[in-house]
């Protein structure tokens, strides 16, 4: 495979003259993958009353290759997420020329947060003060930007199950807000959930992003600044967007279903 596809400039003659006969029929079916995830959160916004502008797509490209995301790139995606840093260090290495946001999405684990704030714009899975204070330790040593953050919040946790997932209790989000905004080098921008596996609001992505919508307007009462709310994946997008939304985070929907990486 020629690495002409990781950039710098996705996109154009020269972008797709680079591509194998194999990469530009993968660009097709992710072009048109797109386009039906499109209409829906456009048709989403539309049915809420919400500028189209008002919610950004994350694809989560998780477990499927750096390919893909130089693709994606080719198509005018800017956002990207990755949930295991050995998976998405490799594949932001490779694409570092390409005009990609990179997001981690999945629990993290202290001893990969040097490697995952070398890339990573933005943490949506923060749940506890010490890995606070580990990022925030990593990005003032790596002399990097701000690092985005938001808090995890898990929703079963209110009715006292989920215990083993990962994400704070709605009870515990001020504590961890605060503990954010207030660690250095570290940047709070909101709140993010996934839809409940147990408890009263299994099955109700409606009334979850709701319920989420509720803590972040809590959040923003003492942070304003921390408007982001990350809810919303391929089967219930609609619904995190007329909850309010900022940014939905869509694989299959776009990725499709195909063989991924082991």
């Amino acid at each position: 495979m020629t690495n002409d596809i990781y950039g710098p400039f996705p996109g154009g003659p020269a972008f797709l003259a680079a591509l194998t006969d194999g990469q530009r029929a993968r660009l097709e079916q992710l072009g048109a993958n797109l386009d039906v995830v499109e209409r829906r959160i456009a048709a989403a916004c539309q049915a809420a009353g919400r500028s189209r502008d008002e919610v950004t797509l994350i694809v989560v490209t998780k477990t499927y290759p750096a390919e893909d995301s130089a693709l994606l790139a080719g198509l005018g995606v800017t956002d990207v997420a990755e949930n295991r840093d050995q998976d998405a260090a490799p594949k932001a290495e490779l694409c570092a020329n390409l005009p990609l946001d990179w997001h981690f999405v999945g629990q993290l684990q202290t001893n990969k947060v040097r490697s995952v704030v070398r890339y990573a714009n933005r943490v949506h899975s923060v749940d506890r003060l010490r890995l606070v204070d580990s990022l925030s330790a990593a990005v003032l040593k790596a002399e990097r930007p701000e690092l985005g953050c938001l808090v995890q919040v898990a929703l079963e946790k209110e009715a006292g199950l989920g215990q083993g997932r990962a994400g704070v209790a709605p009870s515990e989000v001020a504590e961890l807000a605060d503990a954010i905004a207030a660690a250095p080098g570290l940047r709070l921008d909101g709140v993010m959930t996934v839809a409940p596996l147990v408890g009263p609001l299994t099955g109700d992505p409606a009334a979850a992003f709701a319920r989420l919508a509720e803590i972040s307007t809590a959040v923003r009462a003492s942070h304003p600044a921390a408007t982001m709310v990350s809810a919303g994946m391929s089967g219930d997008l609609e619904q995190a967007v007329a909850a309010g939304a900022t940014h939905v985070r869509v694989g299959t929907a776009v990725l499709g279903v195909r063989s991924p990486l082991g």
